[in-house]
């Protein structure tokens, strides 16, 4: 959930996008996993070094201002490059990604590299999809990016989850990078409910996966899905954990 500006050290307010208050259970979860996470939190602002930036924007063919700012809520260099080295060993022809942002633009350059691929990115902010649409245009790449609102739940799963529309019944490569943890630390294990659509050697990407939340969900996910195998990646300011479903796909590492 970014745009190419430098991102404010907290999101958008909630409110100004129409959703409902959060619950009290919600809030003290916020309080409790932030109390906790507070230095993988305060590491997180970090976007990686300019030499692997460099690298990145040099890996995809960008121009060299095509990222002027990484950090904050922003992915960061180690999963951007993460997304490229998936795309690259899977080819895929359909990407589902939550949460939009560099990591649209960096994944969308990297389909057009190898062998073409849909990109489909969903955000809760109309205003953050129209202005990462805008990002695309303006370094001629392109993606199906959506407003999808926090309107729904997902069972067995706390806080709102985005409203989904016309999903594709085959997922090659799903992109976790959303919604943020102040919603619920653990909100972005709902992504699970995508897992049934994911194509056999298809992929899974959660950033932030260092975070006290995240390692909760990570150990759900392996219990509740024991057909993919999740590992968490080494590398990068925050930490990424990758599902891969068994299957004849390239194998991603």
């Amino acid at each position: 959930m970014t745009s190419r500006n430098i991102t404010g050290l907290l999101p958008l307010p909630e409110v100004s996008a129409g959703f409902r208050s959060a619950i009290l259970s919600d809030v003290l979860h916020r309080l409790a996993f932030g109390a906790i996470g507070w230095p993988w939190l305060l590491y997180s602002l970090w976007g990686g070094t300019r030499t692997d930036k460099a690298r990145l924007i040099d890996r995809v063919g960008l121009r060299p201002d095509a990222l002027p700012h990484l950090g904050s809520w922003k992915a960061d260099t180690g999963f951007l490059h993460r997304i490229v080295d998936a795309v690259e060993a899977l080819q895929p022809r359909t990407v589902v990604e939550l949460g939009a942002g560099a990591s649209s633009l960096v994944c969308a350059r990297a389909l057009e590299l190898n062998g073409g691929g849909r990109l489909i990115s969903y955000d809760q902010h109309a205003g953050f999809v129209r202005a990462v649409a805008g990002w695309l245009a303006d370094e001629g790449v392109a993606a199906d990016l959506r407003h999808a609102p926090l309107t729904r739940s997902v069972t067995g799963w706390p806080g709102r989850w985005y409203a989904l529309t016309d999903l594709p019944k085959q997922i090659d490569l799903l992109i976790i990078d959303g919604p943020p943890w102040t919603v619920h630390p653990l909100v972005r294990g709902a992504a699970e409910s995508l897992f049934d659509r994911l194509a056999p050697g298809g992929v899974i990407l959660l950033d932030d996966a260092a975070r006290p939340g995240e390692r909760v969900i990570a150990r759900r996910w392996r219990r509740s899905h024991p057909d993919i195998a999740f590992d968490r990646l080494p590398g990068g300011t925050k930490g990424t954990l990758v599902g891969r479903k068994a299957g004849a796909a390239a194998r991603f590492r």
